[in-house]
């Protein structure tokens, strides 16, 4: 944009580096909270979802300090790292997304008739949560997280009628009691029924948290989990798509920096024009010629 044979500051490079500052201060919090959940959250029973947390906060913020680096100094080979870094993390970002919407598909409980809850059942979610489940690795501290949060205590004195009048969390209705369809006569299970309710035990460090509908319910609760952060990942993806095309005109703003001739005008020496002199020539000769 010209002014009085001027040239303003050029708008794409401040865009580009406030942009960045916000994407790096931002950063800050998402990394506090991957290394929160790595200390031991109770909100998320499972590690899967710690790593990618810190990685991506990591990324962003190393990012974030080449782009800010290269459009607020005009150094060309820093925005030339930030534009391959956010094309690489757009397309990461993307699978992952996509990964997510798969892994999330399915699930979501089945309404207990009658009750404010739901039930949670393995054969609802996607194959690869219920192997990833399924593996010692995973579900042993999954389960030790779930003991931990006291889940199940808090509703051990519930009645008959607090079943009928609360909802439970995922995790409270998968490890914390039989499934509703058992039926128990003097203790014990009476015929062919699931088989949870045969691994109920009341003994409170025992109770169902062998059961699969245990498993089931702290996949529901990584499934919601997932789900929010692939949400969250269209959201960045679009925002990072903007910054990459702001980070692609402050890239050509820093190259055009050493130069204080605006665009349009042609920087040319005697022994070596610039390459779009020629151009500019051709086309000036031949709407010469069509007039």
């Amino acid at each position: 944009m010209m002014m009085g044979g001027m040239y303003t500051p050029r708008f794409s490079n401040v865009m580009i580096g406030y942009l960045n500052l916000a994407t790096l201060l931002a950063s800050i919090p998402v990394i506090g909270a991957g290394l929160w959940l790595a200390k031991g959250s109770t909100t998320t029973c499972s590690s899967i979802l710690q790593t990618p947390l810190l990685i991506i906060g990591f990324v962003v913020l190393l990012i974030s300090l080449a782009g800010f680096v290269g459009a607020c100094f005009h150094v060309a080979w820093a925005l030339w790292l930030y534009l391959l870094a956010v094309m690489i993390l757009i397309g990461v970002l993307l699978g992952l997304t996509m990964f997510g919407f798969a892994v999330t598909a399915g699930g979501g409980g089945t309404q207990v008739q009658g009750r404010p809850y739901r039930e949670y059942h393995i054969s609802d979610y996607s194959s690869w949560l219920q192997k990833h489940m399924q593996d010692i690795k995973y579900w042993k501290p999954a389960l030790a997280c779930v003991v931990g949060s006291k889940a199940c205590p808090k509703i051990s004195n519930w009645t008959p009628m607090d079943y009928l009048q609360h909802d439970l969390t995922p995790s409270q209705s998968g490890c914390c009691k039989p499934p509703t369809s058992c039926t128990y006569s003097g203790g014990m299970p009476v015929g062919a029924q699931d088989e949870d309710c045969f691994r109920w035990n009341n003994a409170p460090n025992i109770l169902c948290y062998q059961c699969d509908s245990c498993k089931a319910g702290v996949m529901e609760q990584v499934r919601q989990d997932w789900h929010k952060i692939s949400v969250l990942n269209v959201i960045v993806l679009v925002f990072l798509i903007c910054v990459c095309a702001c980070g692609c005109c402050a890239f050509r703003n820093a190259r055009r920096s050493v130069s204080e001739y605006p665009y349009g005008v042609n920087r040319m020496s005697k022994i070596n024009p610039r390459w779009d002199y020629y151009w500019w020539r051709w086309f000036r000769d031949r709407r010469e010629q069509m007039y």
